[in-house]
């Protein structure tokens, strides 16, 4: 008995499937089996689309995945095949063993196909080959909506596209074309051609071109064949045909009722374009057109906010005499890249310089706005030679302005912070007046870092008969301020407090010789940078903000310590008895690396007493000077001054034990090396010595 006949009898048949050629070979059998008309002879060769016409979608689309897995492990591909007919309706189920051979472009596969009884009902078939067309179909589109809306530019959603695995029949050549205005190109594309090769990548809508065609006519396009392209569009298939393609969809990208390109899949193998395929690709269109809108709007969005930003944020220079200047300007992650934060440094008629920095309430277009209206204002202000406060109380006013002016809604609750400052590179002298704005910081030649208490005013815009008093401090050679929008400070959940805890740490690590653009950069990575995830603030609230930094540093090799000491100046007023505190805080900061705690503890106590002392035995303010010098070979020494303008010297009393004065002059002789009271011009000094005790252990 003949092998055939066997196999006949026992209801099995022999196919081999040649993938790469597109076709697959049948006995008398199989072809039976699957439904397909015999030819005489002992076997008989069909296309590969008429098998497949003949085979379940949900087992076609799982076919390759058994075949891939089967050929990278070496084994046999096996699995439930369920065969219709013309009209869809499952005839037989047959059973499919074979072994599939890896070929360039493709795979050939020989075994068997056998009938099987099909399952009782209400009972599932275990076989490796499963599920259901339109849930594979659903799970897909979910996932590409999913990846297309994720992408954040044109290149990412080209990208997305060209990832697409399509279930059952994923093509292998895909390429975008954008309309704009009478021509098409091709502005993206993945195994379509080569760059430059095509002379189709930029034509007339008028061109004979089916991605034109879809365009004009805002109708998809579908060819099946070769035959059916070089029919329809003999112009372009010459170059068509040598990509190697051997079906086409084309679908038209619509947003909004407006064609705005075209989508081009193709295949190597042929593909029919079934109702079910047909509804994925313009699906996938829909999409895709979606998401090729939204990343151009982005785009756009983000090159205006950038042009925006580098017409706004000015370029430190020119060079200055012996300073130098470092800026940073970081806008907020949310969409707009440009926000309410600004610097700016003004040359004066003087020979002088302003630095200017400030925030406008707000992360908007309008506060963007405003932001370059009060830059403006404040750089003609100063221009014309104003002082530092009368350059603020103008800028306010102009501010109070145009917000009432403006009409808006919210044009009442529009303010800024600002501070400005005058600065001569001669002698080092600033001059600060703060609107409501923090404090500057200033890293002395040591590495020590204080922040520089100033007198301020409330925010700029608020009340337009603002007064903005001015400090004056001198910059010693060697020494940085840093001026910053409080941004650096908040970013990461920290407050001001913490924030400035933050700050100072990368301020005192910074060696003396290092550029001040890496102090700048330094500063900003502890922020924005990988670094910032360890040092999260204290506080819940996470809200992000715009960046702004300034750094100014006078140039120059400071000199001994004896020569150039470590040295603090502010003026407590009558009307400021809360700066008592700061001036505690101030003390502290210049003792952080002094050897005994207690030292300290009593230093800040006679600053406490004797500036308390001013406020309430005299009618003027208290001018606090603190330094710290060094006398080799001896210890260092701090020496703090206070100096009023009352004539009437302090005295040393005996208090009471219920008295609630008086103990000030007895707590100095108690906890000072030295001290004393020195009558000046107009007023007296007292003053105290501390040197500094050298801890054993």
């Amino acid at each position: 008995m003949r092998t055939e006949d066997v196999l006949a009898a026992i209801a099995t048949g022999l196919w081999r499937w040649d993938n790469a050629g597109g076709t697959v070979t049948l006995d008398a059998e199989a072809a039976r089996l699957l439904g397909l008309p015999g030819e005489p002879g002992p076997s008989s060769s069909y296309p590969e689309n008429a098998v497949r016409a003949r085979i379940h979608p949900v087992d076609w689309n799982e076919i390759n995945g058994v075949v891939s897995l089967a050929i990278a492990e070496g084994t046999v591909a096996e699995g439930r095949l369920r065969v219709v007919d013309t009209e869809g309706r499952v005839v037989r189920t047959v059973r499919s063993r074979s072994k599939p051979v890896a070929l360039d472009g493709g795979f050939e596969m020989i075994g068997m196909l056998q009938e099987v009884a099909e399952p009782a009902e209400g009972t599932a078939a275990k076989s490796p080959i499963t599920g259901d067309w339109r849930r594979s179909r659903e799970a897909f589109l979910l996932d590409a909506g999913r990846a297309l809306a994720e992408a954040r530019s044109t290149a990412e959603v080209l990208r997305v596209a060209a990832s697409l695995s399509m279930p059952g029949f994923s093509p292998d050549g895909l390429a975008v074309f954008g309309a704009a205005g009478e021509r098409l190109t091709i502005i993206g594309h993945h195994g379509h051609q080569s760059a430059g090769g095509d002379p189709f990548s930029d034509m007339r809508l008028d061109t004979d071109h089916p991605a034109a065609e879809v365009v004009r006519t805002g109708r998809a396009v579908y060819l099946p064949s070769p035959d059916d392209y070089a029919r329809r569009y003999p112009t372009s298939w010459p170059l068509a045909q040598k990509l190697g393609r051997r079906s086409w969809a084309y679908l038209p990208l619509i947003v909004a009722g407006r064609t705005m390109g075209a989508w081009m899949a193709a295949y190597r193998h042929q593909v029919v374009f079934t109702p079910d395929e047909r509804s994925v690709l313009t699906t996938v269109a829909r999409m895709l057109a979606q998401a090729l809108t939204r990343a151009g709007v982005a785009e756009t969005e983000r090159e205006l906010s950038e042009g925006l930003q580098r017409s706004m944020m000015p370029v430190i220079g020119p060079a200055i005499p012996g300073t130098a200047v470092a800026a940073r300007y970081v806008p907020t992650g949310g969409g707009l890249q440009v926000g309410g934060d600004w610097y700016d440094m003004i040359p004066l008629p003087s020979g002088r310089i302003a630095l200017v920095i400030g925030d406008v309430q707000g992360h908007d277009v309008r506060a963007a706005g405003l932001m370059g209206q009060l830059r403006i204002a404040l750089r003609a202000y100063a221009s014309e030679g104003h002082r530092p406060d009368a350059v603020l109380s103008r800028a306010s006013r102009f501010l109070h302005g145009i917000t009432e002016a403006s009409g808006s809604p919210d044009s009442g609750s529009r303010f800024a912070t600002c501070l400005y400052l005058e600065y001569d590179p001669g002698n080092g002298c600033a001059e600060i007046a703060r609107a409501g704005h923090p404090e500057p910081a200033v890293r002395m030649a040591d590495g020590t870092v204080i922040i520089r208490p100033t007198e301020g005013g409330l925010p700029l815009g608020i009340d337009p008969d603002s007064d903005y008093p001015t400090t004056r401090l001198e910059l010693a050679p060697g020494e940085t301020m840093m001026i910053c929008t409080d941004g650096l400070l908040e970013t990461g959940g920290h407050d001001l407090d913490t924030g400035w805890a933050r700050l100072r740490e990368v301020l005192e690590r910074h060696p003396s010789t290092g550029s001040l653009e890496e102090l700048a950069d330094s500063l900003v990575s502890a922020v924005h940078g990988p670094v910032s995830h360890y040092t999260v603030g204290p506080l819940a609230d996470r809200r992000e903000d715009d960046v702004a930094l300034v750094l100014l540093s006078r140039e120059g090799e400071p000199g001994p310590a004896e020569e150039a000491p470590r040295r603090t100046v502010m003026t407590i007023a009558q009307a400021e008895p809360e700066r008592i505190a700061v001036a505690r805080q101030t003390v502290r900061e210049l003792l952080h690396d002094w050897a005994d705690p207690e030292q300290v503890d009593a230093a800040v106590l006679m600053v406490s007493e004797m500036v308390t002392n001013v406020l309430v035995h005299t009618d003027g303010n208290a001018l606090l000077t603190a330094q710290i010098a060094t006398a080799t070979p001896a210890p260092r020494v701090l020496r703090v001054e206070v100096a009023d303008a009352s004539d009437e010297l302090p005295h040393k009393r005996r208090p009471g034990e219920l008295a609630s004065s008086g103990r000030g002059l007895v707590l100095m002789e108690m906890l000072a090396d030295a001290w004393g009271v020195d009558p000046r011009g107009e007023g007296k000094c007292i003053w105290f010595e501390l040197h500094e005790s050298q801890l054993k252990g």
